[in-house]
């Protein structure tokens, strides 16, 4: 698989380990911020680092950010700061830009500015273990779009030995497996496994409605 560019903006606790993961799956990541100890930090681990103030639109027409897959804005803490951003973004012709929130009221303003894609790591994150706890298999949980969600698991011991051929979950349920990884292996298998048999440590990635996971109670 070839390799994706990716900008994060604001290398706070958000867009370092972002930026480090990103890069960790084999993507090419500029990394941008106006703290020269921040990106001093971030240097030796992504494909370039730059000391920029991302609310100077020049400095950002600069930079390859029009070329990249997607552009995150991790700027959250300071609103001015993250919606200046953002128009800069907007006005340079990005088109798939991700925004990082920090209140109802900065993700109310982002959507009115057009960002349809919007995270708040507080919030996610207190859902993710909510879910977790409500099912003890599941391994991560990520909300994928209204009222759907993928959800990451130890393959159910009752689907165990069987194909998802066997399973039809998608007929059944109208959910979908859309990879499973090996533990010992590193790539998860994508594509062409409905004749694939589950083993007991599978981990399955699932995507469906939020009613229908709940109600599986995996």
């Amino acid at each position: 698989m070839a390799s994706k560019q990716f900008v994060i903006i604001g290398l706070g606790n958000t867009g370092y380990f972002l930026a480090r993961h990103l890069t960790a799956l084999g993507n090419d990541v500029l990394a941008i911020d106006m703290d020269p100890m921040k990106v001093q930090d971030i240097t030796a681990t992504v494909s370039q680092a730059v000391i920029a103030d991302s609310t100077r639109k020049a400095l950002l027409a600069s930079l390859p950010i029009t070329k990249a897959d997607g552009v995150v804005c991790c700027v959250g803490d300071n609103l001015e700061t993250s919606l200046l951003t953002i128009l800069n973004l907007k006005e340079l012709g990005v088109k798939n830009i991700i925004a990082k929130s920090t209140s109802t009221a900065h993700t109310t303003i982002l959507e009115k500015l057009g960002v349809t894609d919007i995270f708040n790591p507080e919030r996610d994150m207190a859902i993710s273990v909510a879910e977790r706890m409500n099912r003890p298999n599941m391994l991560d949980y990520l909300p994928f779009m209204e009222g759907y969600s993928i959800i990451e698991l130890i393959c159910p011991e009752r689907f165990v030995g069987k194909s998802l051929k066997e399973l039809s979950l998608t007929k059944k349920y109208g959910i979908q497996v859309i990879a499973i990884r090996d533990p010992l292996e590193v790539a998860p298998k994508i594509g062409n496994i409905a004749d694939y048999v589950l083993r007991d440590q599978d981990v399955l990635f699932i995507i469906g409605p939020n009613e229908v996971l709940d109600e599986m109670k995996f």
